[in-house]
């Protein structure tokens, strides 16, 4: 027997005539500004009345306009304002009904970390609810992955956002409002520093009185950092733009996030290479005199190179070009001229390996670096797979379990050309035990993309 369950607040917060909502919808869409390009990977829009929040949320669901018979399945997730639980809480349902429609709701996604059924804290809620007819306006026959976050922690949103990531057929779909019930003026500033931090994919300055959907909006920004999405800021405004009553507004935002391109860090490198090289060369120096890295002021840099990055950095001497050190982050969680600066320094002076640099050695001293894309996860069967897949010369490759670690940047097939060797080798960097192989071994490839030279050093 298929599982419904009913809508819950049409006719409160959007019309629950069919005709009536469509319309309602459809001119929303139409009023939003028209923007070229690619769909976003992710969104967040607010959940209020459509008379309120309507235009808020059509200016980003307006974005994912290209995404239509590409996307195949939402994941939506939202505060719960009814029920408290810990954890996150899924709908048994089997159709979540809307006025415009049935949605189907995804039963294929097996077990979820940190994940129950709770119906009852479905039932009335409003949160997920309206985003439905704008979803099933924009995308058509698409199937929800329908989650409330109660009582848990932003690592436990990403994580549950990580297994259902995906690709281009799933979207990301966040639910929050903002700041509630202050006047007019002090929304404005308390939400300036929400649309701040969330710009800078930064959870930790937003509270709940920032934002009901804090949980969703701070596992949707840690997940984003470490997949070096872009944000944009599309829409802000509160109730009192809408209503005219301004001395108890509610505030709304919306925003857009963006996967990098593939080919993101052969452009960053291409043209920003010599930039970031002689970055580097001027941290260590820097550091050589003065003990640390040297400070980065964001308007001194490009756009590009402000924006979130990972970045690793080999040092190598000599006419063998030994090895002298290495460094690199591995997800990108700061702007990258940030981590191409520290590591530098870190690679320099604060390799384990190696005693710090010498002035003496700084002749003959040469740097690479080398700008990571996103490690994205490999689902392999089992290191035969793994092996048949592997694409010498190209990836980089990570490997984790039982809280162990181990990456070997693209370079390293330099030295390691077989792929058995390969593997055997970062599992053993890793600290796993020579053939090791579980079910709960996670492996993620990336990209890397290098620009290397005899680099002078200036403070």
């Amino acid at each position: 027997m298929t599982v419904h369950r009913p809508a819950a607040v049409a006719g409160m917060f959007y019309p629950a005539d069919p005709a009536t909502l469509a319309a309602d919808v459809d001119r929303l869409l139409a009023e939003a500004p028209e923007i070229t390009g690619p769909a976003p990977k992710a969104i967040i829009a607010p959940h209020a009345g459509y008379v309120f929040s309507g235009p808020t949320a059509a200016a980003v669901y307006a974005r994912l306009r290209p995404a239509r018979g590409v996307v195949r399945r939402v994941v939506l997730i939202g505060p719960a304002h009814r029920v408290p639980f810990h954890g996150l809480a899924l709908s048994g349902a089997d159709v979540l009904d809307t006025p415009l429609g049935p949605m189907t709701v995804d039963k294929t996604i097996g077990p979820l970390p940190h994940t129950t059924v709770l119906d009852a804290a479905h039932a009335q809620e409003h949160s997920l609810e309206v985003h439905l007819p704008f979803l099933k306006t924009v995308l058509g026959d698409v199937t929800v992955v329908p989650l409330l976050a109660g009582d848990c922690t932003p690592n436990e949103v990403a994580e549950v956002l990580d297994a259902l990531w995906g690709g281009p057929e799933t979207l990301v779909v966040i639910s929050s409002d903002l700041s509630h019930f202050l006047d007019y003026d002090t929304c404005k500033r308390v939400d300036a520093g929400t649309v701040a931090a969330i710009e800078h994919l930064d959870p930790g300055p937003i509270t709940f009185d920032h934002a009901c959907g804090r949980l969703p909006i701070a596992g949707l920004l840690t997940l984003a950092k470490r997949r070096g999405l872009r944000i944009e800021t599309v829409d802000v405004r509160s109730s009192g733009d809408a209503s005219g009553t301004r001395d108890r507004v509610v505030g709304y935002g919306a925003w857009a996030l963006y996967e990098p391109p593939e080919d993101a860090g052969a452009r960053l490198v291409q043209e920003h290479g010599e930039t970031l090289l002689g970055l580097a060369g001027t941290s260590i120096a820097h550091g050589l005199h003065h003990g640390r890295a040297i400070a980065i002021r964001p308007e001194d840099w490009a756009p590009d190179l402000n924006a979130p990055g990972a970045a690793f950095v080999t040092l190598s001497s000599g006419p063998g070009k030994e090895l002298r050190g290495c460094v690199g982050s591995a997800a990108a969680w700061r702007p990258l001229v940030e981590d191409v600066a520290d590591n530098a320094f870190r690679a320099a002076f604060g390799d384990s390996r190696f005693a710090p640099l010498s002035a003496a050695e700084m002749d003959g001293l040469s740097l690479s670096v080398t700008v990571l894309d996103a490690p994205k996860p490999l689902e392999v069967r089992d290191e035969a797979d793994l092996l048949a897949r592997l694409r010498p010369g190209i990836d980089g490759l990570i490997l984790e379990d039982n809280g162990r670690r181990g990456l070997f940047l693209p370079s390293v097939w330099d030295v390691l050309p077989d792929p058995a060797d390969f593997v055997a080798q970062l599992r053993l960097k890793a600290g796993l035990p020579p053939g090791y192989w579980s079910p709960t071994l996670k492996v993620l490839r990336f990209t890397g993309f290098s620009v290397s030279g005899a680099t002078p050093f200036v403070v």
